[in-house]
């Protein structure tokens, strides 16, 4: 975990028109990931919709992109459950199909407090033997762990990282600074609009939906940090900006998908009930992908440069 860093797209979950999970459209997909640089990858996140597929889905879904993968990067399992046995069971059955470590978001559906936050945390991992990272979505789960929380639960050796998806910059500043004497402890943005002021407090990279698209462009923000060409950066990081904003259109992540059902990589279907991307909508995402060179007038190939 401590070499866990740069950019890991939170990948789509294919899907056919008949609603089950595409096991050769998770191939292309993640080798076109791969060709992008990434540096890991994450099925079952939200953007792979999770919270939307029953368990032979996720199944399918992790064991596809495990074996796509053949070991070149590392593979972060996204968990998202309501109760603590069944997170228990997912994160142990991540493990078992080659899983690296956990993305696991705190029960949702009741709002509860800070000690009740840790105690969930601190009861998994007595129960699992993978490394779990904390997902910090309360626009989805209604609960936010609060950066003391956080670091106290890095200090005791509970969690080992964690994803922070709520778009509050103060927040991920503030999770920052409480952690910043564990520097095994990796924090990422969820949030890819905000990657390149991330890594400039500190962050570790970003797992991000925008991956999935244009890998490449987002592992140039990186890299370009990296090597501290700051105004490249800033360059890049405003045209990745303009991309995640397409990519927002719809229901999410339609919009993903209808990209990459573009690039000839999967179907557009979201998980039921979502439907695809709108024909105008669709319309529109097209002459953005074709005009900043990520389509050829085909649609049946990238290009990432």
């Amino acid at each position: 975990m401590r070499d866990l860093h740069g950019v890991l797209p939170a990948l789509v979950t294919p899907m056919t028109s008949k609603g089950m999970v595409d096991e050769p459209a998770i191939g292309r997909l993640v080798e076109h990931v791969i060709a992008g640089g990434v540096h890991g990858v994450l099925p079952l996140g939200s953007t792979g919709e999770s919270a939307s597929l029953d368990e032979t889905g996720r199944r399918r879904m992790l064991g596809a992109t495990v074996k796509a993968v053949g070991g070149r990067v590392p593979v972060i399992c996204g968990v998202a459950q309501s109760n603590l046995a069944a997170a228990v069971a997912e994160v142990r059955a991540a493990k078992e199909l080659g899983a690296s470590a956990a993305l696991v978001a705190p029960p949702y559906y009741y709002p509860m407090d800070q000690p009740t936050v840790a105690r969930f945390y601190r009861e998994l991992a007595a129960q699992v033997s993978l490394p779990v990272l904390v997902y910090n979505i309360p626009q989805f789960t209604k609960v936010a762990i609060a950066p003391a929380t956080m670091a106290q639960l890095a200090r005791e050796g509970v969690v080992a990282g964690t994803k922070d998806s709520s778009r509050d910059f103060e927040y991920f500043e503030q999770v920052c600074a409480a952690t910043e004497d564990m520097a095994d402890f990796r924090v990422f943005t969820g949030s890819d609009t905000m990657l390149l002021a991330s890594l400039a407090m500190g962050g570790a990279g970003t797992i991000c939906g925008a991956g999935n698209v244009a890998p490449a462009w987002v592992v140039r923000v990186y890299d370009l940090f990296k090597s501290g060409d700051w105004n490249a950066a800033r360059l890049e990081q405003n045209r990745l900006l303009e991309l995640v904003l397409s990519l927002r259109a719809g229901v999410f992540p339609a919009a993903i998908k209808a990209g990459l059902s573009m690039m000839g990589i999967c179907e557009p279907w979201p998980a039921v009930p979502v439907g695809p991307l709108d024909e105008s909508a669709t319309s529109e995402l097209r002459n953005r992908l074709e005009a900043w060179g990520l389509l050829v007038r085909s649609g049946a190939s990238t290009r990432q440069d």
